[in-house]
């Protein structure tokens, strides 16, 4: 699923990319006693491990995910992954101010809304919400070197969600016979037990 988007760029002249960011990963499970839980959005609380999903995703178009430390490292990915003369909408979080250099923006603060005068990640938060429902509701644990897999995985789903059963067999099908075997998963077992 991840080789149909490795060297797609998304965007054009006049084309609308909202760009957003995720963290996933790093879950500290909070004890069963109230006395003796804590705060786990504190850094003090949390295990360190987790990391950011950015996507970018054309309006009417492909999305693409990638995993970073951190939404600020996204920022050289973005411009290389998104075609110049597209307008890129993305929140208030000052990781995409250096993008104001390349692209033309919008930005939304979501204290004030969700869409103000046009500018909205609807799109790339729709994303997410189904990344969320996989990880609560059949993937359990998405984190470490296996989260980009998830990502993309997730972003091919949601960019194939309106075709039918056939068409998304079919199509992961071509994209395996056409893959060399992932360095990732080939004689995993046999690493775990040396």
């Amino acid at each position: 699923m991840a080789s149909s988007t490795k060297a797609l760029r998304i965007g054009g002249e006049g084309r609308v990319a909202e760009v957003d960011g995720a963290y996933f990963g790093g879950h500290v499970r909070p004890t069963n006693l109230t006395a003796d839980r804590v705060d786990r959005r504190l850094s003090e609380n949390q295990q360190g491990n987790r990391k950011v999903v950015v996507t970018m995703r054309e309006r009417g178009g492909r999305t693409l995910a990638q995993v970073f430390p951190a939404e600020a490292d996204a920022v050289t990915t973005i411009r290389q992954r998104i075609a110049r003369g597209t307008i890129v909408h993305a929140d208030e979080i000052s990781a995409w101010n250096p993008l104001h250099a390349s692209f033309v923006m919008q930005r939304i603060n979501h204290q004030d809304g969700y869409s103000i005068d046009g500018a909205c990640t609807n799109g790339a938060e729709s994303y997410f919400s189904r990344q969320r429902r996989g990880e609560v509701g059949h993937h359990h644990h998405i984190a470490g070197p296996y989260l980009v897999r998830y990502a993309q995985e997730a972003a091919w789903r949601e960019d194939l969600r309106r075709a039918s059963n056939g068409d998304q067999v079919s199509g992961v099908v071509s994209l395996a016979m056409r893959c060399t075997p992932s360095v990732d998963f080939c004689g995993y077992w046999q690493r775990a037990r040396a």
